[in-house]
Formats: C-alpha cells, sequence, structure tokens
C-alpha cells in the first residue's frame, strides 16, 4: 500500500482551474465513522510456524496494551498454508500513527516479540478496510470455526455491489445457516476487496449449512442477485481455533 503526497500542489495553487463539473454519482455513502480494520498477513517459514504461534501467545499482551486487537488467526486449510493474519481496529489514522510511534519506543516489545520474529517471517501485507455501513462488528457467542471469504468486486465501490451483496449475507445469516462477524471493504490495498468474515461451532457444521444453503431457493436467489463480483472463483479460508481472539 502506498500513499502518495501530490509534489504539484504549489504548482497548481497558483493556476486559475476551470470549473468543475460534479457528477451526481457516488461509489458508495459518506465514510462518517472514521473507525477503521487494518488486516495484516504474515507469511512464514513453514519450519518456523510453531515458533512463531508459541511466541505470539507469550508475547501479544505486549502489542495489545497499544491498541485493541480484534482477532489473530492461522490458515487450518484452503488457500495458502503457513500464514497467519489478524485484524487491528483503530480510532482514525492519526491513531494509528500514535500507536506505531509507541511501539518503535516500546523497548520490551521489540525485544521479546518483533526483533525474534521477524527471521521467521517471508513477506507482509496489509490493509486498510472499513465495515460496510449495513454491518456491525459482532462477536461470536463461544469459540468455534472461522471462515474468511474474500470477493473481488468490479470497480465501482458499495453504490454498486452493496445491495445485492447484503441480500446475499443476510439471507445466510436469517436462514441459520452461519452467523455474521463482520463484512470488510478495502480501502487500501488491493482495491474493490471485500472480506466476509463467518462463525460457526465447528467445521462440520460449517459444512452442513453451507450444504442446505445451496438447496434453498431464497438462497440461490440472492446469489444471483451479485452482478458486480468478478467472474473468478473467491478465495476461502478457514482459520483455526485462536487464544486470542476479543
Amino acid at each position: 500500500m502506498l500513499v502518495l503526497r501530490s509534489g504539484l500542489t504549489r504548482a497548481l495553487a497558483a493556476r486559475t482551474l476551470a470549473p468543475q463539473v460534479c457528477s451526481s454519482l457516488a461509489t458508495g455513502p459518506r465514510q462518517y465513522d472514521g473507525t477503521f480494520y487494518e488486516f495484516r498477513t504474515y507469511y512464514l517459514k513453514p519450519s518456523k510456524m510453531n515458533q512463531f504461534l508459541e511466541n505470539t501467545k507469550k508475547n501479544i499482551h505486549l502489542r495489545t496494551a497499544h491498541s485493541e486487537l480484534v482477532g489473530y488467526w492461522s490458515v487450518e486449510f484452503g488457500g495458502t498454508m503457513n500464514k497467519v493474519f489478524h485484524i487491528w481496529k483503530y480510532d482514525n489514522f492519526a491513531h494509528r500513527t500514535e500507536v506505531r510511534k509507541a511501539l518503535a519506543k516500546d523497548k520490551e516489545w521489540q525485544e521479546q516479540y518483533l526483533i525474534p520474529n521477524l527471521a521467521l517471517i517471508d513477506k507482509q501485507e496489509s490493509e486498510i478496510t472499513y465495515l460496510v455501513p449495513w454491518c456491525k462488528l459482532e462477536k461470536p457467542p463461544k469459540e468455534g470455526v472461522y471462515e474468511l471469504a474474500t470477493f473481488q468486486m468490479k470497480p465501482g465501490g458499495p453504490a454498486l455491489w452493496g445491495d445485492p451483496f447484503k441480500r446475499a449475507v443476510h439471507t445466510h445469516v436469517n436462514r441459520g445457516y452461519t452467523k455474521l462477524v463482520g463484512v470488510f471493504h478495502a480501502e487500501y490495498g488491493v482495491l474493490n476487496r471485500v472480506h466476509v468474515l463467518w462463525w460457526n461451532e465447528s467445521a462440520d457444521s460449517r459444512a452442513a449449512g453451507r450444504h442446505q444453503s445451496h438447496e434453498d431457493p431464497r438462497v440461490v436467489a440472492a446469489g444471483s442477485q451479485r452482478p458486480s463480483m468478478k467472474p473468478e472463483s473467491p478465495e476461502q479460508r478457514i482459520p483455526s481455533d485462536s487464544d486470542f481472539l476479543w
């Protein structure tokens, strides 16, 4: 993710700009709430996965002292293996900047967690996401199995795909096939990407609910109204149970 500052600001300020024609169309509802969620993904060396997880369980409290952790998972199956992803909540970008500065000065965090783990990680990714306007973050009732489904949408934003996607998601929830934790759309990272985080009591209950939903005409009808999704299959990952959720 690159945040670029324009070097043309002063040059453009001196010019007389032509009147701008404003469109009445928008890519989605205005983001009034500054709260956002950072998805951080670490790709680990296969032989170092257990060592990384043990260190994280032991020292994650040093990190959560600075900001709120939504969840921390390792991938059990589906997609790339030897991968962990975690979601952090921030009030706004100024809050994140303050947290990052504090972490850089936290010697205990640096020496006990960050430095030992750097040699175990192959690469890292970061995405800044917002909850879609029609969704709030839900806390699962107990331990269970989590599924992260990632969809790549066609350009246009929530104004294009929001309503049909909402109907499809809510149909699964209202029929009792699964429980929703949150729906996140990317602001920085791979654009037009949507993550849906689900919770189920077990992998078997998830499989049973999915098979039943495929035969439910309401689910099928709602799913057929998603023309704004790109034709490639969505990525679905089953994270393993985690000790550091909420």
